[in-house]
């Protein structure tokens, strides 16, 4: 038995409302995540570099090598470490949107779900990634109660005093990001879903989706 069994949808803590439908789930791809939320590239360098450290020093002093292996295997530790985690935090978030909100269920050893009512949603970011996956922030309108060590990693980088929700790390995330917006403007006809932050040749393409 898992922490998810009594889910009776699978990335909800329970039964739709009448006139509520799910448009959209998904979850991280966790290579994808555990590059950009764990950072693992950024750690492996630095031991790659404190590893070229312990090797000049060894080679000009004419010492041992031990310096370099135990670098060389804290490193690769803590790289594998990171995957895992990075898997382990895939395997058990469910992004769900709605028609009325968006839900993340997020959380390893303590398991949540945050719902985000379409109507709350300010503006809806996007960053495409080189491997096909992207990131969605989602901008809260009005004050906000989200903490950011209650979203982290579902929370985008370097905004701590206001922190914003995202989806991370997800296949086809200009699809996604689209059907965001199309559904926020569904549920507040006067309010805006805007795009920032993409790359110029997808901006367009994104537009489009949202005026479709």
């Amino acid at each position: 038995m898992n922490e998810y069994e009594n889910e009776p949808i699978r990335g909800l803590p329970g039964m739709l409302p009448p006139g509520e439908q799910i448009v959209w789930q998904g979850s991280p791809q966790w290579r994808a995540l555990a590059r950009g939320a764990f950072r693992t590239r950024l750690v492996m360098g630095y031991f790659a570099l404190l590893a070229a450290w312990a090797l000049v020093s060894a080679w000009s002093a004419h010492g041992t090598w031990l310096g370099v292996e135990l670098t060389a295997g804290l490193g690769l530790t803590c790289v594998a470490v990171l995957h895992v985690l990075a898997l382990l935090a895939a395997r058990t978030t469910v992004y769900t949107l709605t028609n009325r909100r968006i839900v993340l269920r997020i959380g390893i050893a303590v398991p949540k779900c945050i719902n985000l009512p379409l109507k709350m949603i300010g503006a809806v970011d996007l960053a495409l990634h080189a491997d096909g996956t992207g990131d969605v922030p989602l901008v809260i309108a009005g004050p906000a109660k989200l903490g950011i060590l209650a979203l982290w990693p579902h929370a985008r980088p370097w905004r701590i005093v206001t922190p914003q929700p995202m989806l991370r790390a997800i296949p086809e995330a200009g699809a996604v990001a689209a059907q965001i917006a199309r559904a926020c403007r569904a549920v507040n006809p006067q309010g805006h879903a805007v795009l920032s932050g993409t790359p110029a040749p997808r901006a367009p393409a994104f537009a489009e989706a949202i005026e479709a």
